[in-house]
């Protein structure tokens, strides 16, 4: 059935009991990439010396980006889960707790790309925004790459992109902005996996109408802006301040036109809140009003979901960030805005992050995902990320109790390799089935002769080889293992590669 641009969505009446399915109320556009999507902020901000980056720096991951972050010169908050990335580089922190070095990935390296795209197709991130500052100074080339990289990555994995233009601290902004446009993002539109909504490709811009130092130009300089981009064929999203709509606090007054013209509004919420009370607060007294002022003007609403900042524990453990989803699918918001992706310098990712101290540089004082004494395996924010993007389409019922649990029980979903007997020790990634070579198994968490135990879902059939490329004495295993000692001959410390079937 073709539906008119007066569509049918989800809405705010969907949840009036636990478990039922979204009602459908009248939404501004019909569904497109960003409207009954999910997207994601991404960062893509980067880079390390030697990773062949223009900028050829500790892009972000340092305060002085020209020394290795280390415990006296880091802009780190959160630390990243590193067994994926097969292009790392050694920093100044002390050793994980683990023991193994404490190195990072670099945004330039394409492979970081496409793992983080790869991320977001199996968790169910349909859309990501490319965010773009001021390229006119010396991070500018490296921004071009990215958008290079970024494109290659969406095609390759089925997701949608976008540019999201941040006017932070951006001067010549007005004039600056259209040229870059006009010059370089607008080839990216060729892109089959470039977003779009209503027909038109979508951009977005960031900042205006902030109440903020860095972000003074007059509402007519605003307005015009938004109204040049859309008369390029453009659908353009707004990310405005918190109080766009009564123009207070984080809002400066006299900036209604402008947020009026946009096509959609992204409301920012970093920052915002910390817990369930304050999610309620905004579902409560700012969520359904923004929703219905967009719906008497047109525009489409896509307000913030934040998992909350690790470094400050605001998370608890995946409990704020299910209220939001929750909440905003009651509304019947257009789309959701995940903010951020990789944002690791300020504690507000979903990507795969360090679950506990034995992935964190020892003595660093950076907070793992199991701050809160809940253990939560590292994709944990993704999978959650991908359950509250179910609730939003009505792919599943609306529910006010989190349905992701922190750590799935060990050997329901695969197969987990542990350092010591007794499954104790790390523990590897839960593997599915499949075949592992030495280096699959190590960007897994699983180390060269390291395995002593292995929990074993019931009807699985796990082969272990003491070389790589399944050659070797082997090991078949149907069930739980708790010591390797045991088997004969001693499979302690012999696991190289493995089949999983």
């Amino acid at each position: 059935m073709k539906l008119s641009r007066r569509t049918l969505l989800a809405s705010a009446a969907a949840a009036t009991a636990a478990g039922s399915l979204p009602e459908l109320s009248y939404a501004a556009s019909p569904p497109g990439d960003v409207v009954g999507k999910v997207t994601v902020g991404y960062q893509g901000w980067f880079a390390a010396p030697g990773d062949g980056s223009p900028i050829n720096a500790w892009w972000h991951w340092s305060n002085n980006w020209g020394q290795p972050p280390a415990p006296s010169n880091t802009a780190i908050v959160s630390w990243p889960d590193m067994r994926e990335y097969t292009s790392t580089y050694q920093t100044a922190y002390s050793n994980l707790g683990n023991g193994q070095p404490a190195r990072l990935f670099s945004s330039y390296t394409q492979q970081t790309v496409d793992t983080h795209f790869l991320w977001m197709q199996q968790n169910g991130c349909d859309t990501a925004a490319l965010q773009r500052f001021n390229p006119t100074g010396g991070e500018g080339p490296t921004r071009d790459a990215m958008a290079v990289k970024v494109r290659q990555a969406a095609e390759q994995y089925g997701r949608k992109f976008y540019i999201m233009y941040d006017a932070t601290d951006w001067q010549n902004m007005q004039s600056e902005m259209k040229t870059d446009w006009l010059n370089k993002m607008s080839a990216y539109t060729s892109s089959p996996a470039y977003a779009r909504q209503n027909g038109k490709p979508v951009i977005c811009i960031w900042g205006f109408g902030f109440n903020e130092p860095n972000k003074t130009w007059p509402a007519s300089v605003c307005l015009e802006v938004v109204n040049w981009f859309k008369n390029q064929g453009l659908y353009v999203i707004g990310g405005v301040p918190t109080h766009w709509r009564n123009g207070n606090e984080d809002s400066r007054p006299g900036y209604l036109d402008v947020y009026h013209a946009f096509n959609m509004l992204s409301p920012w919420m970093v920052g915002r809140i910390q817990d369930v009370a304050g999610a309620d607060h905004y579902y409560n007294n700012v969520n359904q009003q923004d929703q219905a002022d967009c719906n008497a003007h047109g525009i489409d609403y896509q307000p913030c979901v934040i998992p909350g900042d690790l470094s400050s524990g605001h998370r608890r453990h995946g409990d704020l960030m299910w209220r939001q989803f929750y909440n905003l699918t009651r509304v019947g918001v257009q789309g959701l805005y995940i903010s951020m992706f990789d944002e690791y310098n300020e504690g507000n990712q979903i990507a795969k992050t360090a679950e506990s101290a034995a992935w964190i540089p020892s003595g660093s004082g950076i907070r793992a995902l199991d701050e809160d004494g809940t253990a939560c395996t590292s994709d944990y924010y993704l999978r959650l990320t991908g359950d509250g993007g179910r609730m939003f389409k009505g792919q599943s019922p609306v529910t006010a109790t989190r349905p992701t649990v922190p750590w799935p029980a060990q050997g329901s979903s695969g197969v987990t390799f542990y350092q010591h007997i007794d499954y104790g020790g790390t523990a590897g990634a839960l593997l599915a089935k499949g075949n592992y070579t030495r280096a699959q198994l190590v960007s897994a968490g699983v180390q060269d002769n390291w395995a002593s135990s292995v929990r074993v879902p019931a009807g699985w059939t796990v082969t272990i080889f003491a070389e790589d490329n399944f050659t070797g004495q082997t090991w078949v295993r149907t069930a739980d293992t708790p010591n390797f000692v045991t088997l004969s001959p001693n499979a302690n410390d012999q696991l190289t590669s493995v089949r999983i079937t």
